[in-house]
């Protein structure tokens, strides 16, 4: 039997679905991964080959609209699934569901499943008129994909709600949620919390994510506490909504952050971090979040859907209007007011991920509804 993984970005494929990639290859499969940036000799291709696994290198294009290219796109796809002959495709993010999705049908592939991990830029914000069109053609591509899948999973019950809503998801097809991408609990072991405050936030820069935000309450905060340190990782990714290279230099300047540019390894960062923060307007289920939580840490982010899924309010860690600096500089001077918070907090997110996020029970649960397992 043979699998084929779908995806959009080279980088993220180990991380967020290399156990599930393992747990594949366990059962006996032929694991096949399509993506973007597996040219052969490059490091991501070298580290999935050496794993057993097949690459192709994918010519999609992740952002914006060009007919052309996403025509091309298909029927690379269509063709490399008449040559290898797939018994199962599973694609995640957009571009893979909708053209992996329509691909796979086209070619007869037998089992069709599409991952939704979240809406981004074609379902957040409104009155932007090149927003607006994306969303229009996103919604209708996506509405044609998912008609051809036999099953959608969904990693917040909010996504599932809203595409049955809208009609893009029709009645009649069946869907399923699973716990975002899980997190391996054993290797994001807890750490101890540094001696002092310390906020985290991990995320590509992008407004949709609440870096400005984050920054805002880092301005309120610091004018209060000087001593108190705000750390942000990512990197200015190619989107429309990223954030302008002069406004992170602005925030350098004003010493409101501290800047580590995009981590191969998050791991340190949270460990030197007390508090991990997300002000997100939206998510599938924040991976992020989840990997702070393994490691014992209090989370704020949004009450938002796929935020509000990780945090208990009040247990765990707090959740705050989306958009709201006030609401974020509150749940911070909580923890700066009350230093034992963290740890109490960060002690049942170990627990909370332990128990719901654990890798290898997502993977179970996503295997079952695939029929693989």
């Amino acid at each position: 039997m043979t699998f084929l993984l779908v995806a959009s970005f080279a980088d993220s494929i180990l991380q967020f679905r290399g156990p599930l990639l393992e747990a594949l290859l366990a059962r006996g499969l032929r694991v096949h991964v399509a993506a973007p940036g597996l040219a052969e000799g490059s490091e991501w291709c070298d580290k999935l080959q050496a794993r057993g696994i097949t690459t192709h290198d994918l010519a999609l294009r992740r952002t914006g609209m060009n007919p052309l290219a996403d025509l091309r796109t298909l029927i690379e796809l269509w063709r490399l699934m008449r040559k290898i002959r797939p018994d199962y495709v599973l694609a995640y993010t957009i571009k893979p569901v909708i053209y992996g999705s329509l691909a796979a049908k086209l070619a007869g592939v037998p089992r069709r499943y599409a991952l939704i991990t979240g809406l981004g830029y074609a379902f957040q914000g409104d009155g932007e008129a090149s927003r607006s069109l994306w969303r229009t053609l996103a919604r209708r591509l996506y509405g044609l994909a998912l008609r051809t899948v036999h099953k959608a999973l969904f990693q917040n019950p909010d996504d599932e709600a809203l595409f049955r809503t809208l009609g893009i998801l029709p009645a009649s097809k069946p869907s399923f949620v699973v716990n975002g991408s899980g997190v391996d609990v054993t290797a994001y072991g807890v750490a101890p919390l540094p001696d002092s405050p310390r906020f985290l936030l991990i995320a590509r820069l992008l407004g949709d994510k609440g870096v400005r935000e984050y920054a805002e309450a880092a301005r309120h905060i610091r004018a209060r506490h000087p001593q108190i340190a705000f750390s942000l990782v990512g990197w200015i990714d190619q989107n429309p909504d990223a954030i302008a290279q002069h406004e992170l230099d602005a925030w350098l300047a004003d010493g409101l952050v501290e800047y580590a540019g995009r981590l191969s390894d998050v791991r340190p960062a949270i460990a030197a971090s007390s508090v991990y923060v997300l002000p997100s307007y939206r998510e599938g289920t924040p991976r992020t979040v989840l990997e702070a939580m393994a490691m014992g840490r209090a989370v704020i982010t949004t009450d938002a859907p796929g935020c509000r899924e990780t945090v208990v309010d009040g247990d765990n860690g707090f959740l705050v209007p989306v958009k709201s600096v006030a609401g974020l500089v509150e749940a911070m001077q909580k923890f700066i007011d009350d230093p034992a918070l963290a740890e109490r907090m960060g002690g049942r997110s170990r627990a909370i991920a332990e128990h719901k996020y654990d890798v290898h029970k997502v993977n179970q649960s996503m295997l079952e509804q695939m029929g693989v397992a």
